[in-house]
């Protein structure tokens, strides 16, 4: 085959094919035009000699051909993408630009007050957008769309840079009010009626159930561990929120410690410890292979990580 010939946008188009498993959606994703994109897809199919997406009764499904293609493909692009980027230095005090940071509830109230102190005072004409965990996806955080995540994962691709910025453990809000303070044991605690209050890793949530311990996250996996189960009455995905609802409730919410003591001066809330063990949150920092080298985001990096280790 003569590379003069291949036309490289085709790699593009194939490693979004392969992740999307869907024309439609892959041409949205590169700003193109459904017919732009099934002309693409020819395309591939011409040049690797295979169907490469094949329509089953489960959607478009990857040929071997095409899977085994995958990672190569990848790792064409993402060695592009640093060929191609600027190596100039990053002056925070001249830079004029916005990074675009998706974060959890939880981070952008704990850690990011600090973070924006510190850039308005080195990088004045720096921007921050925070993204919230469902307005973005992992492809994405991939594609170098965004330029690092910041929240508690599960799970996230094998290809990602992370580092974890910091360890939180819980903390029990409860009305002035509530009569579990007289006694806060393990039993009256699952005597009462909670608020659950989580957002974890990113894109659009579903709805919860209450009989999902697995999904439900880490506070109700430690009270499986001690085949224990407390009433969940609310679900939310917002620290902030959480609280103001445990003020004017007999509820109680468990979440980080952190983000519990952002009310510690609060008058209508009462800060307890958990009356059982809970393993602590890991907030972590992720970000794209393709702006592992990058000047500026390595810049944004150091200083959230500093920031995150000034705070712990």
């Amino acid at each position: 085959m003569n590379l003069n010939r291949v036309d490289l946008n085709l790699l593009v188009y194939l490693d979004v094919l392969l992740r999307e498993k869907n024309v439609t959606r892959a041409a949205a994703k590169l700003n193109l035009s459904q017919p732009a994109m099934s002309n693409g897809l020819r395309r591939l199919r011409t040049l690797f000699s295979d169907p490469i997406l094949v329509r089953t009764s489960e959607g478009m499904t990857p040929t071997e051909r095409a899977l085994e293609l995958a990672p190569a493909v990848q790792e064409i692009l993402i060695g592009i993408e640093r060929a191609v980027q600027t190596k100039s230095p990053f002056e925070p005090n001249e830079a004029e630009r916005v990074f675009r940071i998706m974060a959890s509830d939880y981070a952008e109230s704990t850690l990011f007050p600090a973070v924006l102190s510190k850039v308005r005072e080195i990088a004045p004409r720096v921007s921050i957008d925070v993204m919230t965990p469902s307005d973005v996806s992992f492809l994405d955080v991939e594609r170098g769309k965004i330029d690092m995540i910041i929240n508690r994962f599960d799970s996230m691709p094998e290809s990602f840079h992370q580092i974890q910025l910091w360890s939180d453990p819980f903390a029990c809000m409860l009305g002035p009010n509530n009569p579990l303070l007289k006694n806060f044991t393990l039993e009256n605690y699952l005597s009462a009626d909670h608020i659950w209050v989580s957002k974890t890793g990113m894109g659009v949530g579903v709805g919860m159930n209450p009989d999902d311990v697995q999904r439900l996250g880490w506070v109700d996996n430690a009270l499986a561990n001690l085949n224990c189960k407390r009433q969940i009455r609310v679900f939310t995905r917002h620290y902030q929120a959480s609280m103001t609802l445990a003020e004017e409730n007999d509820l109680v919410v468990t979440l980080p410690k952190r983000a519990a003591l952002l009310n510690k001066d609060n008058p209508r809330l009462v800060l307890r410890n958990p009356p059982f063990e809970i393993p602590p949150l890991e907030l972590k920092m992720a970000w794209s292979p393709l702006l592992q080298h990058n000047p500026a985001n390595q810049w944004m990096r150091r200083l959230i990580a500093g920031v995150a280790k000034k705070l712990n």
